[in-house]
């Protein structure tokens, strides 16, 4: 059977103090899978993740957020990490590039801290997610039904916990990338 996966196309969306495992795994079985990835962040140039409570490797970027365009790619990917999730979901094109997948239907894969940026578009409401416990309140005040597994699935929105969680959320990630739109 050929590759679904060969033809599709992965944004990751993330910039300085993203959470190192969170981007490079998911990363790996996409590519592992055939598809073509663009790493997106705020500005041009590298961003660097964040490692065993440091400062981790620096990743080159492929494209600035301002020239991003949704509709180029079949899967959004938010690694998690504090000062990465908190620094994307007040800036306006990142917000308005993730409730893009959202409503075009496409798989958006969301770990850790990442659901912060999922509450700034306003599409949460009765959707079914996890996220990292600090985030259980500020999900469940967006309208969202907050569950604490390892990796839970709404329609393409694909959500996980932490690290422990990756294995699940690529298999999930991978799945529902498979499956395409989602109505």
């Amino acid at each position: 059977m050929e590759n679904q996966l060969k033809k599709k196309k992965a944004a990751v969306l993330a910039t300085n103090g993203f959470e190192q495992s969170e981007f490079e795994q998911p990363v790996e079985v996409l590519k592992k899978e055939g598809m073509a990835i663009d790493i997106i962040s705020l500005k041009s140039g590298t961003i660097k993740g964040w490692k065993d409570k440091n400062w981790g490797d620096e990743f080159k970027v492929d494209k600035s957020i301002d020239a991003a365009i949704s509709t180029d790619y079949d899967l959004l990917v938010l690694p998690g990490g504090v000062i990465n999730s908190d620094s994307l979901r007040v800036n306006e094109l990142a917000v308005k590039f993730v409730r893009d997948f959202f409503e075009q239907g496409k798989p958006i894969a969301a770990i850790c801290h990442a659901p912060w940026i999922l509450i700034e578009t306003g599409k949460l409401k009765g959707k079914r997610v996890t996220s990292y416990k600090t985030l259980k309140t500020d999900l469940i005040n967006a309208g969202a039904d907050w569950k604490d597994e390892e990796v839970v699935v709404d329609n393409g929105l694909i959500t996980s916990r932490s690290p422990k969680d990756l294995p699940a959320f690529c298999k999930k990630m991978i799945e529902e990338t498979k499956e395409g739109i989602h109505a």
